[in-house]
């Protein structure tokens, strides 16, 4: 399952058939606010939302970015992997 980052609709994505995985963003002097993540109902349980926030995080990693974890998963998320935790603003 490749994650797509589509930048025009500021998400991360990975698409399966018709259904879509994808945490969106909001990108503002070089901070990423990681605001919402989605599952369809159907996919998950399969680590969908896990795979779009750790490309997200990969990506503000990358390009220098710092991040807020508006999104109640990607705070969860962060508690379980420390190593991303210098990147929340």
């Amino acid at each position: 399952m490749e994650v797509i980052h589509n930048s025009k609709e500021k998400s991360f994505l990975i698409q399966i058939e018709n259904d879509i995985a994808y945490v969106s963003y909001n990108l503002n002097n070089e901070v990423m606010d990681l605001y919402t993540t989605y599952t369809p109902p159907q996919l998950r349980g399969k680590g969908l939302a896990e795979k779009v926030v750790r490309a997200a995080l990969e990506y503000a990693k990358s390009n220098n970015l710092k991040i807020i974890p508006s999104c109640s998963y990607v705070k969860v998320f962060l508690e379980r992997h420390p190593e991303y935790k210098s990147l929340v603003k």
